[in-house]
Order: structure tokens, then C-alpha cells, then sequence
């Protein structure tokens, strides 16, 4: 709102100031309006909270009426030095001796000949690498069907190094790699993947038209089928071999997937005799999933008390004390609590598996009463995740629960309505303010006419009382000079 700063100036009053106080209290509706509109605010934003922890106790709740979490496994291994166990979140309960024979292994060959530096040179001439599998004995190859034999040409100028560098990229299912002992260094190769049919072979086209003496790259050879070997073969490529429940598997790798439905056997040592690798149901999962249900149970309890409450010390109320919808939303919390449900003869009460109501009307778990009620997790199910649609006294305590947060975070829920509403009258509230604001500004306009006109009035008075009392003290002179 402008200041006024000439009223006054022609009569002298402080007229400034009493339109300024009468636009004040005219204006004094909108600051009660301005105030509702932020409480109003306030309980929207404490509406929004409680959404948001209705939503994570649905969440909660589903995940206890979802199969997914009753039909969770664990594995484990009797001796896991010998053999691992990966995932089993899928696997059918049961238990599975398992014993390793023989572990995969990747084929490696190394030079027999000693070279002072990574910076010798190696010769000239091609190499070529091809994959497969040595039938032994005799050693005859077998290569890979579909993979091509990768040649590289190797140069006067090479060196050990770059020998092991061209074949590091030719991508070919072979690391090359510099071992350096007392006596230089040489070079050594491994086949990429385990397994017996990852074994490989190198021939070697020497430029010194020798492709099988212990002179230039002849001394990389490894072909034993072909004649020409110069490299030590240090391990031969194998695949693993075990028994699992005495049936024999055969496996490329040290891993066996699918031998197990939904696990994976990691073997780490043979010849060790035999572990017992144990499916059984997750109860970890099921106590984990119990207690997020518990804890935002009581994050949504909790919440409620604190925005409805009223403090008498303070004498200050919560944003949401008095209002109704939020009240019977906690009622509701409650009285699904205390009621009984007929979906497990084992489990017919909260209190049944450890869900102790307290006196605040929060939920607390007793850790050992909740570990017995997972022994039994076929009517432990029963009582958290049943649905029956002809007589809900039979539907399980979550099921409950996620059936409440449907109903109220709904389009029609009571969270969703009362939110709404409470918008609608902060959009009222703006259009109230607005029409009060240009009826005060109407009004302040008005005011300043007025005072206009009567500042001008009065300046005129003055003036002829001036003149007046000028002419009256000139007379008064006059006649006092007689």
C-alpha cells in the first residue's frame, strides 16, 4: 500500500496518520485471513506426512501378504573352503552333498627359454592362436567349432613385451604375460575361460625357416600334435567334476548353475570329502519383514499423537488437535489391534508372534516370541497374509492393514478427501484475501479523497481567519493612534 505523504500539508493536522490508522483496521480481517491460510498450509503439509507413513505401512504390509517372502530360501555349506554357495533366495528347500573330484582349470604354457629383459627380442615371423580341446592321449586338437584361427605377424623389431601386448589384443581367448625369476625373464600364456574345451594351441611360421628348433619365435610354439613344442605345458585345460546326491556333473567352471533349481554351487577344493550344502526357509527375511511392519506401524501411530495432541504446559495444540478425520484415522489404527483374527488356529492375536501392544498404542516385538513363531511358518503365513473375502474376521493382521491404506489413500479415502478440502479452502482463502486487499484499497482511496477535500477546506478557513485577524489588529491600531 503507497504511503501518503501530502495530507495535511494546508491545514496542519496529522491526517496522514489517521488515514493510515483507518486502513489499518480496516485491513484487519486480512491478517486473520493471512493466519488461517497458514494453518491451513500447516495441516495440509501434516496430511502429507501422514500420506507418506500410510503409504510406507501399505508398503510394509504387502510385502507380508506377497508369496514372494513366505517362498524365500537361504543356502548354506557345511564347509565353505570347499564349496560356496550363491543366491538360493529361489531354491527349493532341501539338502545336496556335494563332493569335487576335480576343479576346472585354464590352460598354461610358458617358455622354456630365458630371456635377460622384457626388452629382448623375440624373432620374426607369424604366430597363430586357435582354441579347443586336447583329446588325450595321443594329443591330438580339436578345434572349436565356428572359431576361426587368429594370426599375428610378428616383426624383427618385436620384443617380449610387444610379443605380449599383440597377443593380449588379438582377443582370442588367450592372456599373454611376463614372469620374471632368477634366471630372466619368459613368457607365459592362459587360456581365458576354464574348461576343456578352452585349451589351446600355437603354430608358429619362423622366418628362419625353422618352425620347431629352440632359435627365434620358433621358441614359442606350442603344438605338440604338430610336432613343434617349445613352450611347457605348466596346466592342461580341464573341466570341474563333482557329484551332487551322488549324480555326476560335469562343468566348463568352478561353478555349478542350474544343477540346483535357483543356486549356484561355487567350487573351491577337491578331494576333500564331502559338504552338505542346506536349503531352508528364510525366517531371517520373514522376522526383518515383521519388524518394518512394526516400525512403520508405530511411525504412523506416533505421528498421529503428536499432530493431534495438545500440550498443557505450553498450552499449545498439535496443527491437526480437534480435527476429526485424523482421529478416527488413529481409532481405526487401533482398533485393528485388539481384534482377533480367524485365519490361523495357531496365531489368532498380534500378541500370538510377539507384537506387544504398549500403552501408547505402539507396537513392540519380542525378539524371542517372534523367532518361535517363525518355527511355523506355514500358519505364521496364515496369520499375517490371508484373504477371505467372504468374512474378514479370517484376514490376516497385515492384510488388514493393507486393506485399511487402500481404503484411505483412495480417491475417496478419508487422507485424500480431507487433503482436498482443506486445499479448496486455502484456493478460498486467496480469493477472499484478494477481494478484501482491493476492498481496503478502495477503501484507502476514498479515504484520501476525503481528506483531500477537507485538507483544502480548512487551508481556505485558515487563510481568512488570518486575513481577519490582520484587518482586526491594523484597525485596533488605527484607532489607538486617535
Amino acid at each position: 500500500m503507497p504511503a501518503i505523504t501530502s495530507l495535511g500539508i494546508g491545514s496542519g493536522a496529522d491526517i496522514n496518520s489517521i488515514v493510515t490508522q483507518l486502513v489499518a483496521l480496516e485491513s484487519r480481517p486480512l491478517v486473520q485471513m493471512r493466519n488461517a491460510a497458514t494453518t491451513l498450509q500447516t495441516q495440509v503439509s501434516s496430511y502429507g506426512q501422514l500420506s507418506s507413513l500410510f503409504g510406507a505401512l501399505q508398503t510394509a504390509a504387502n510385502n507380508l501378504t506377497g508369496s514372494s517372502l513366505w517362498n524365500r530360501s537361504t543356502a548354506t555349506s557345511s564347509d565353505d573352503t570347499a564349496v560356496a554357495v550363491v543366491g538360493g533366495s529361489t531354491a527349493a528347500a532341501g539338502s545336496y552333498a556335494v563332493s569335487v573330484q576335480k576343479l576346472a582349470a585354464n590352460q598354461t604354457v610358458v617358455s622354456t627359454t630365458s630371456y635377460a629383459d622384457a626388452s629382448a627380442l623375440v624373432g620374426s615371423g607369424t604366430l597363430t592362436l586357435e582354441l579347443g580341446k586336447w583329446d588325450l592321449p595321443p594329443m591330438n586338437f580339436l578345434p572349436q567349432v565356428g572359431r576361426t584361427p587368429v594370426t599375428v605377424p610378428i616383426t624383427a623389431a618385436d620384443t617380449l613385451q610387444t610379443l605380449r601386448d599383440k597377443i593380449n589384443g588379438l582377443g582370442a581367448g588367450v592372456n599373454a604375460s611376463i614372469v620374471t625369476d632368477s634366471n630372466g625373464a619368459r613368457l607365459s600364456l592362459r587360456s581365458s575361460d576354464s574348461g576343456a574345451e578352452n585349451g589351446f594351441r600355437m603354430s608358429v611360421a619362423d622366418d628362419d625357416l625353422d618352425n620347431s628348433d629352440a632359435n627365434g619365435l620358433s621358441r614359442f610354439a606350442f603344438n605338440p600334435g604338430g610336432g613343434s613344442t617349445q613352450m611347457e605345458q605348466k596346466l592342461a585345460a580341464s573341466n570341474a567334476e563333482a557329484t551332487v546326491n551322488g549324480i555326476a556333473v560335469v562343468s566348463a567352471r568352478n561353478e555349478l548353475s542350474g544343477v540346483v533349481d535357483g543356486l549356484t554351487l561355487r567350487l573351491r577344493k577337491e578331494n576333500f570329502g564331502s559338504a552338505s550344502v542346506a536349503v531352508t526357509s528364510d525366517r531371517d527375511a520373514v522376522k526383518t519383514a515383521i519388524q518394518s511392519f512394526a516400525d512403520a506401524y508405530n511411525a504412523l501411530s506416533k505421528a498421529i499423537t503428536d499432530q493431534t495432541k495438545y500440550d498443557p504446559g505450553t498450552k499449545v495444540g498439535g496443527p491437526l488437535q480437534g480435527d476429526s478425520a485424523a482421529t478416527g484415522l488413529q481409532r481405526q489404527l487401533r482398533t485393528l489391534l485388539n481384534v482377533a483374527s480367524g485365519a490361523s488356529a495357531t496365531f489368532s492375536r498380534l500378541s500370538d508372534v510377539g507384537l506387544q501392544v504398549q500403552r501408547d498404542g505402539t507396537l513392540k516385538v519380542d525378539s524371542g516370541k517372534l523367532d518361535s513363531a517363525t518355527a511355523n511358518l506355514t500358519e505364521l503365513k496364515k496369520a499375517f497374509a490371508n484373504s477371505d473375502t467372504g468374512n474378514s474376521a479370517n484376514d490376516g493382521f497385515a492384510r488388514r492393514y493393507a486393506t485399511l491404506a487402500t481404503q484411505v489413500l483412495g480417491s475417496d479415502g478419508s487422507l485424500t478427501t480431507r487433503t482436498e478440502g482443506l486445499r479448496d479452502r486455502i484456493t478460498k482463502n486467496g480469493e477472499d484475501q484478494a477481494a478484501l486487499s482491493d476492498r481496503v484499497e478502495r477503501f484507502r482511496t476514498r479515504l484520501v479523497a476525503q481528506y483531500t477535500v477537507l485538507d483544502g477546506n480548512l487551508s481556505r478557513l485558515n487563510a481568512l481567519s488570518s486575513y481577519v485577524t490582520q484587518q482586526m489588529n491594523m484597525l485596533n491600531r488605527t484607532n489607538n493612534s486617535n
